[in-house]
């Protein structure tokens, strides 16, 4: 039985409130076979076991493992030649990427999540051209290389059963398309169009072969991809194999104004509310994005537990908006935290999320409810565990928990000086980086060690896809960059006209024309 004792000077186990943090001093976690045995300090705990192995000192940093709980691939978009567009154009350009490595793309962002301190992500796939029978060799290279590195997944693939390019059915929108492209922009929607029961068949499958496999790293979900992407009768066969397998569901929502206004024209009501009607909410569901919802809609979440993944930096490069995070957490819903396909930086950076999350929210005055330390750090760790498939066994520092551990150098944070009332917590948050992540633990095992992945190569790994994507393009992917091109204005076109902000009343004060 393999079993570490992991050693630091300050051991920050949990966060106990929006202001408060459980932390001991010189202190240490023993673990055994992956799970925590023993809480305390070092001093104790060195007297009382004797572990295979000793890891930390008394100028370390411990914390919980990270989550990133929205994601989706390795290579950014920006990095495969879509710009930050807003979101629906950006679809539009993305139409141009070339075809990448999913077993070497994967490892390239886990190599970047790892590095910052991320120890479990909610891999979202999907957008994939039919049929189904393809499915499983990509998902399989992503769930590959998640288990080889050594990092939790929990896994989900996107439902998309209608309105595959915009936000009408295909076969309208080619209609506005001119002749000399709509036959080859309906091909490929046509290509799109898998019949339901093959994504829950599919899902059926994945389940039994990866779910509480793979040393118990690797989880499957269900993704309703998003209200527009999705029928009434996907959203309630979704529901019912949720509750059949015992499993959540992560569906974008109300990413964008659009969204909002489709919403809207679909069902006469707004998006949270007609999962509300349609049973769909609760706290196996868990809302990605969640920039537009309105009052009303943020009590109906409240109410019925469902939970909200914020993807700040996504929301920021897409225009698309700022979640009132601040409105969330004062009615007490549970948000985690997701840098989607992308931090701010065009990296996995979830240090740098972190800090872009607390100031965000910073609205004007000097009594208002903003973010904390604390309550980020639970964000990233505790309620982003919630959302994933491993939400009783991560997320803190507790007894009978997985040992996911991260180790940082205190003295990257604190020299050249730190006063001593700058509370150890709000250090973290706002002075670490990446290069002072020192060890990176999942299930008890160590994954990431001064600078060097245990398990994979990263230089090996980097200068395959590297190679991979020297190749000259070929014809299918230099005619999507010409249909990109071409499709580009009539997709912009089709969103003339939907926004009316002239009455909107945003939930934060940031500036004023008067």
């Amino acid at each position: 039985m393999h079993s570490s004792l992991i050693r630091g000077k300050y051991v920050i186990c949990k966060a106990l409130s929006r202001t408060d943090v459980e932390m001991i001093e010189d202190g240490a976690i023993f673990q055994q076979n992956g799970k925590i045995v023993e809480i305390g300090k070092y001093a104790d705990l060195i007297e009382k076991y004797q572990p295979d192995q000793i890891l930390g000192s008394s100028e370390d940093v411990v914390l919980p493992g990270l989550v990133n709980c929205h994601h989706h691939v390795g290579l950014t978009p920006f990095q495969l030649g879509s710009p930050d567009y807003p979101l629906e154009l950006w679809f539009a350009s993305r139409l141009a990427a070339r075809n990448v490595n999913l077993y070497l793309d994967t490892l390239y962002s886990a190599f970047e999540m790892i590095e910052s301190g991320v120890t479990t992500v909610q891999h979202i796939h999907g957008w994939r051209p039919g049929p189904a029978s393809t499915w499983l060799g990509i998902a399989e290279q992503v769930l590959q290389a998640y288990h080889d590195i050594g990092m939790r997944s929990s896994y989900c693939f996107a439902v998309r059963d209608q309105n595959h390019f915009v936000y009408e059915a295909n076969e309208e929108f080619v209609k506005k398309l001119p002749a000399d492209i709509a036959p080859e922009i309906a091909a490929i929607l046509k290509a799109q169009e898998v019949p339901l029961q093959d994504y829950l068949d599919f899902f059926e499958h994945l389940w039994q072969k990866w779910d509480r496999n793979a040393d118990g790293r690797i989880r499957i979900q269900l993704a309703p991809a998003n209200l527009h992407w999705c029928s009434d009768e996907a959203l309630e066969k979704l529901q019912v194999y949720s509750l059949k397998y015992d499993v959540g569901m992560h569906m974008h929502l109300l990413e964008t104004a659009y969204q909002k206004v489709y919403a809207q024209n679909r069902t006469g009501k707004t998006a949270v509310r007609h999962l509300h009607d349609l049973g769909i909410l609760g706290s196996h569901l868990t809302l990605g994005h969640g920039v537009w919802l309105t009052e009303d809609d943020i009590d109906l979440v409240a109410e019925s537990g469902t939970m909200i993944c914020h993807n700040a930096s996504s929301n920021l490069r897409l225009q698309s908006g700022i979640a009132p995070l601040n409105h969330y957490v004062k009615r007490g819903v549970t948000v985690g935290m997701g840098l989607d396909e992308a931090g701010i930086n065009d990296d996995r950076d979830m240090l740098q999320e972190m800090r872009l999350v607390l100031k965000l929210h910073r609205v004007p005055g000097m009594d208002e409810l903003v973010p904390t330390s604390p309550q980020v750090f639970q964000m990233a760790t505790e309620h982003g565990a919630k959302t994933t498939g491993f939400a009783h066994e991560i997320g803190t520092l507790e007894v009978g928990k997985a040992a996911d551990i991260v180790m940082m150098n205190w003295q990257h944070i604190a020299y050249p000086y730190l006063d001593r009332a700058i509370p150890i917590l709000d250090a973290v948050l706002h002075r670490s980086r990446t290069s002072g992540v020192e060890t990176v633990i999942v299930a008890g095992e160590v994954i990431y060690k001064e600078g060097k992945f245990t398990k994979v190569d990263k230089a090996e790994a980097l200068e395959e896809l590297a190679n991979s994507l020297k190749v000259p393009l070929t014809p299918a992917e230099e005619r999507r960059c010409v249909l990109a091109q071409a499709v580009f204005p009539y997709v912009k076109q089709f969103y003339d006209g939907w926004l009316d902000h002239s009455h909107c009343d945003p939930f934060y004060c940031q500036n004023a024309r008067h």
